[in-house]
């Protein structure tokens, strides 16, 4: 016979497997950090308790034999090493359950890569350098970063699937979270061989400044239909990335946070992939105050 405790457990279980469910699946807000240095440091950004993903941009230079360098604005100098002061502040925010990666790229940086076996090279230095590895010149500390995001908007779209795959290798080791951060036309011209290796754990999709699949004055088609394309692609997880003001994306794709969170989140929310939004980036987003505005509709 079962008792009746016996039966309120049964019947709290299958609401206790929903809510883990969806505590595994939780929508997040991603933001790009570090190429400003009037937007406040780390810390800072990750005590606003808005982000649940912290990029720090940029690797600039990398790849082709290069030695690679950071670059990250007016925050430090990594030439003499000031950009290790960081951290602390990077396990500042791992502590608050934050993820941290590594931007690679940009949009004005020199990078690119010339073979699958620089690809793995670049790979060595990024484990070595930032993630679980070991160096004697790692250029933000000893801290770990969580992984690595692809921001790749120049050169060609080869050996990026060789970066991931070698990438990847070492989460054998400790788990290496690997991020795109594709143009919304699909499928992207740098990074479409590296999405499809289905390795990258979140996608989050650049819908701004490319007219074709943007939002544009209460027009929402073209994004949402450039939104079914990348929730088909063999990303994990899509995100909606966004800029935090006009300012943030000249050429387009703002969309004002009422309309965001009304007429945009509620139709691409019921995707299975769907993983949050990311925001360019934390200095328009401290002026305009955007995450704060949406987060709780994520």
């Amino acid at each position: 016979m079962v008792s009746l405790k016996q039966v309120s457990i049964l019947s709290l279980l299958p609401l206790l497997l929903i809510s883990l469910f969806k505590l595994s699946h939780a929508a997040g807000i991603a933001v790009y950090w570090g190429q400003n240095g009037g937007e406040g440091s780390l810390a800072d950004a990750c005590n606003t308790g808005n982000y649940q993903f912290v990029n720090i941009a940029f690797l600039s230079t990398f790849g082709n034999g290069q030695t690679p360098q950071l670059n990250l604005a007016g925050h430090c100098d990594p030439q003499n090493n000031g950009c290790t002061k960081f951290s602390s502040e990077i396990q500042t925010c791992q502590s608050r359950g934050i993820k941290v990666l590594l931007s690679l790229g940009g949009g004005a940086g020199n990078y690119g890569l010339s073979s699958a076996d620089d690809a793995t090279q670049v790979a060595n230095y990024l484990w070595n350098n930032f993630l679980g590895g070991q160096s004697n010149s790692r250029p933000l500390g000893d801290a770990v970063l969580d992984g690595i995001d692809f921001d790749i908007e120049a050169g060609g779209g080869q050996y990026w699937n060789d970066l991931a795959n070698a990438l990847n290798g070492f989460s054998q080791q400790k788990k290496v979270y690997l991020a795109a951060a594709p143009q919304c036309p699909y499928p992207d011209a740098h990074l479409d061989a590296a999405i499809q290796t289905g390795l990258f754990d979140y996608v989050w999709v650049q819908f701004y400044n490319n007219p074709p699949c943007q939002y544009t004055d209460g027009n929402t088609n073209n994004l949402l239909n450039a939104w079914n394309q990348w929730t088909s692609s063999q990303a994990k997880q899509v995100f909606l990335g966004v800029p935090a003001s006009q300012a943030a994306a000249p050429s387009g794709g703002f969309i004002p946070p009422d309309v965001l969170t009304s007429q945009v989140l509620p139709q691409i929310k019921s995707s299975p992939k769907y993983g949050g939004v990311m925001i360019w980036d934390r200095f328009n987003d401290g002026q305009s105050g955007y995450s704060g505005a949406i987060k709780g509709s994520v």
